[in-house]
């Protein structure tokens, strides 16, 4: 794979290479968040980028970065969800192959759709490190190139490109809030802000039963993080050694805030029945910090959906029983 630095300049660059490959998604007015906040609030709907999330941003400009040689043997990923998806999506776009690992946690549902996608479907490991161990070694064994989720400098730079098309969608915003896993999203989104707006306030927002990246930045270091079941599934997991993305949410991003269970699950809740929007536990995280946010600085905030790929099971449960919101931690 063509070597891709960290820098704004990649990240323009791969919005200029991504163009016609994936959508310009809409900015569009949030009435409910607004008046909860006293804020202009927008919302940037991911949820409508090709594959549900984001995470074909970044998936699609990994394979555009691959040696013809590379596409021609094919990629490989761990992954249970919006990841795999994703590479499975952008490989058979592409014209190459993509084998993706899940652990045995995995619902059928959600291998049977990364295979509809043209992906093999490999099940290994009850966890997923073991998982992802898996993966690597084959894609070791068999010369072909590993795709990460978010370790990965080509994957962080794609999903940067988010940021490219916020700002230019609305110059003046001030804050924004966006949910925080392994920091592909936020730190590459932090990249392009850094150079294109420094007063920008970039705000990562996690699940408090799993705050992993957050807990590092504030431990110094890349530490191991208790990290327990959570809504934000996506979000979920300890950060891996070494991750490409910590210096960047370490040094480019300004606040962190985490949220519980229940202040999800009503974001999740409230952005269906005020917005109209179906949205994953990864996107009501940041719902809910924005409107938890007794902090915020800018009086013109966004949003960013990350994601709208929510399971049946997932929705009914909550809708069950619709908790009431807590307040965000810092």
């Amino acid at each position: 794979m063509a070597t891709v630095p960290l820098t704004a300049a990649a990240v323009r660059a791969a919005h200029q290479r991504l163009q016609g490959a994936v959508l310009e998604t809409p900015l569009v007015p949030s009435p409910w968040l607004s008046a909860a906040t006293g804020c202009d609030v927008r919302l940037k709907l991911e949820n409508l980028q090709h594959t549900g999330s984001f995470k074909f941003r970044g998936a699609c400009h990994a394979l555009h970065c691959l040696t013809p040689a590379e596409r021609q043997r094919g990629v490989v990923a761990a992954s249970s969800g919006n990841h795999g998806l994703a590479l499975a999506t952008a490989a058979r776009a592409l014209g190459t192959s993509a084998t993706v690992f899940v652990p045995e946690s995995t619902p059928v549902a959600k291998r049977e759709a990364i295979a509809r996608r043209g992906a093999t479907v490999e099940v290994h490991g009850a966890d997923c490190v073991v998982t992802e161990g898996r993966a690597r070694q084959h894609a070791a064994a068999h010369g072909q190139v590993y795709v990460s989720p978010y370790n990965d400098a080509a994957v962080v730079v794609g999903q940067g490109t988010v940021a490219v098309e916020l700002l230019a969608q609305w110059p003046e915003v001030e804050t924004v809030y966006v949910a925080l896993g392994g920091g592909g999203l936020l730190g590459g989104m932090a990249l392009w802000a850094a150079t294109a707006k420094p007063a920008l306030e970039l705000v990562g927002c996690s699940p408090l039963a799993s705050p992993a990246m957050a807990e590092c930045v504030r431990a110094g270091a890349i530490v191991d993080v208790p990290c327990g079941p959570t809504l934000s599934d996506s979000t979920a997991g300890g950060v891996e050694a070494a991750a490409v993305t910590f210096p960047l949410c370490r040094d480019l991003v300004q606040r962190y805030l985490e949220v519980d269970e229940a202040a999800i699950a009503a974001a999740l809740v409230g952005c269906l029945e005020h917005q109209h929007l179906l949205v994953e536990g990864a996107a009501a995280v940041a719902f809910a910090a924005c409107l938890a946010d007794r902090a915020r600085r800018g009086q013109r905030v966004a949003v960013v959906v990350c994601g709208g790929n929510l399971p049946l099971a997932t929705l009914r449960t909550v809708l069950a029983t619709p908790p009431s919101p807590n307040a965000a931690r810092r």
